[in-house]
C-alpha cells in the first residue's frame, strides 16, 4: 500500500512541476505576444482586424497580470522561460507580414498567424486547467479558465473576421 502511495506522491510532484514548467512557458508567450501584436495592428488594413487585435492586446496584457496571480495562487514566484513554440509562430507572423503587400492579403495571412496563436494558447491553457484542476488548484483553474475563455473567444472573432469579407475580398486581389 505504501508503495502506491509513494506512486500517487511521486505522479503528483511531476505534475505539479510540469504545471510550473508550462506556466513559465505560457508567461513568456503572454510578454512576447505583447510585443508582437501592436506590430499586427501596425500591418493590419481592415478596421474590424485592427480593432480585435486591439482588444485582444489588452486582454492580452491582463493574461500576463493573471499568470501571475496563477503563480502566486499556487505559492511560485512568476518566472518566464524561452517559449519555442511561439517564437516560431511570431517569427512565422513577421515573415507573413513581411511577404505580403499591405491589403487585404496581408490581412488574411495576419488572421492566419493570429489563429495559428490563439489555438496555441487554447491548447495550453485547457490542458494548464487541467492539471491545475487534477492537482487541487481550483483558483489556479478558474483563472486559467478565464483566460482560455478569452482565448476561444479571440480566435472566434478572427473567424468571423475572415469568413465575413477578408477571405472573399482576397481572392478579389488574386
Amino acid at each position: 500500500m505504501q508503495d502506491s502511495k509513494n506512486a500517487k506522491t511521486k505522479s503528483a510532484n511531476g505534475l505539479r512541476t510540469l504545471l510550473i514548467d508550462q506556466l513559465k512557458d505560457i508567461y513568456w508567450a503572454e510578454q512576447a505576444l505583447t510585443k508582437a501584436l501592436p506590430k499586427m495592428i501596425k500591418h493590419a488594413s481592415d478596421e474590424k482586424l485592427v480593432k480585435a487585435l486591439t482588444k485582444h492586446l489588452g486582454e492580452t496584457e491582463g493574461q500576463v497580470v493573471r499568470l501571475e496571480a496563477v503563480f502566486s495562487s499556487i505559492g511560485e514566484k512568476p518566472e518566464a522561460k524561452k517559449c519555442e513554440a511561439m517564437s516560431g509562430l511570431i517569427k512565422e507572423a513577421e515573415e507573413i507580414m513581411n511577404s505580403t503587400e499591405a491589403g487585404v492579403v496581408r490581412d488574411a495571412g495576419i488572421i492566419l498567424a493570429g489563429q495559428k496563436v490563439e489555438h496555441y494558447e487554447i491548447a495550453t491553457y485547457g490542458t494548464l486547467c487541467a492539471f491545475a484542476q487534477t492537482l487541487g488548484e481550483k483558483k489556479a483553474c478558474a483563472l486559467l479558465q478565464e483566460t482560455l475563455d478569452q482565448e476561444k473567444a479571440a480566435d472566434a472573432t478572427l473567424s468571423a473576421i475572415a469568413e465575413s469579407s477578408i477571405n472573399a475580398e482576397a481572392v478579389m486581389v488574386d
